[in-house]
């Protein structure tokens, strides 16, 4: 089986590191010009009728955006605004400019991410390579009032009237390198520009903390619901293929369960001889991987519900901002 880690430490700096720094210095001279074309409309941008939202990051790896976005959807649709949802739909192996996601949808095609995001919110979702071909999309088929962007902060010719950008609270910008010594997009600098920074996982001064909150144990065949004492004390296969396996591991720690970590490549596609592992223990995967294995569940797969607690103060800041 393949380990999520990359034999690339984008959180230390060691010799691999060292011998990348002129490709670093390439990919920020360029990100640079690029951000400068945009900045004075020199390079077009797609303006929206609606307000757009844009939840990012400038790092590469995950910083737990997926929940925030979810999170930040169901708040909205709970003060009665209509949202539609837009994403690149990372991995996914569809060819049309734009595909609406449904229940249904084969994660393979439309990306994991999207999936999850349309199962837990029932939006509109609908992914594209061009996120404004997604956007055009919603406005042409949904009455909204709000479109949400996963992902994208430097999709620049995606108009936009808020951005949020994530960091993970404990790993931040990593060893502060651009890619591909190091794990960043764009300069710290960057995080001025825009509206909120959600920190998730810790505290800092000036940003807006949030934390996954783990809620129940989900069964993938019987959608049978148990609480979180469930699998205390109890043996357990964990399965993740996210970016950061050791966050979902030490969440699973936290509630006693006794862990046989099975780490896989972020939006790994599983098959059934993936999780054909020796011993009869349950299987707790992540609600992001959970999606990919429904065809060939077992009463000994479970995923675990979990949500993004974000500082309450933010969502009246961010429903001010349009």
């Amino acid at each position: 089986m393949l380990s999520n880690q990359s034999f690339i430490n984008h959180n230390k700096f060691g010799l691999i590191n060292f011998m990348l720094l002129p490709f670093s210095a390439i990919f920020f001279i360029l990100s640079s010009i690029r951000l400068w074309l945009y900045k004075f409309r020199i390079l077009k941008i797609n303006d929206s009728s609606l307000p757009v939202i844009v939840v990012g990051n400038i790092t590469v790896g995950g910083t737990g955006k997926t929940p925030i976005v979810i999170s930040i959807v169901n708040y909205l649709e709970s003060q009665n605004k209509k949202v539609g949802v837009v994403s690149r739909g990372y991995g996914g192996k569809y060819s049309q400019d734009s595909l609406e996601v449904s229940m249904t949808s084969d994660p393979i095609q439309c990306g994991d991410e999207p999936l999850l995001i349309k199962q837990q919110t029932e939006v509109p979702v609908v992914v594209a390579k061009k996120r404004t071909k997604a956007i055009e999309f919603l406005i042409k088929k949904y009455s909204l009032d709000v479109i949400v962007s996963d992902d994208g902060l430097q999709h620049y010719s995606m108009g936009r009237d808020i951005e949020i950008a994530v960091i993970d609270g404990h790993s931040r910008l990593g060893n502060g390198f651009f890619l591909p010594a190091g794990p960043l997009r764009e300069a710290k600098s960057r995080l001025k520009s825009v509206d909120f920074i959600i920190n998730n996982g810790s505290h800092f001064e000036g940003e807006v903390s949030s934390e996954i909150e783990p809620h129940e144990y989900i069964n993938l065949v019987t959608n049978e619901v148990k609480g979180l004492e469930y699998f205390k004390e109890k043996k357990c296969y964990a399965v993740a293929g996210i970016s950061k396996p050791d966050n979902f591991f030490s969440i699973l720690q936290k509630n006693g369960v006794k862990l046989i970590p099975k780490p896989f490549p972020d939006h790994y596609a599983f098959s059934e001889k993936d999780l054909a592992f020796n011993e009869n223990h349950p299987i707790i995967m992540t609600s992001k991987d959970c999606v990919k294995c429904v065809s060939f569940a077992t009463e000994q797969m479970w995923y675990l519900s979990v949500s993004a607690k974000i500082n309450s103060n933010f969502y009246q800041q961010l429903e001010s901002k349009f």
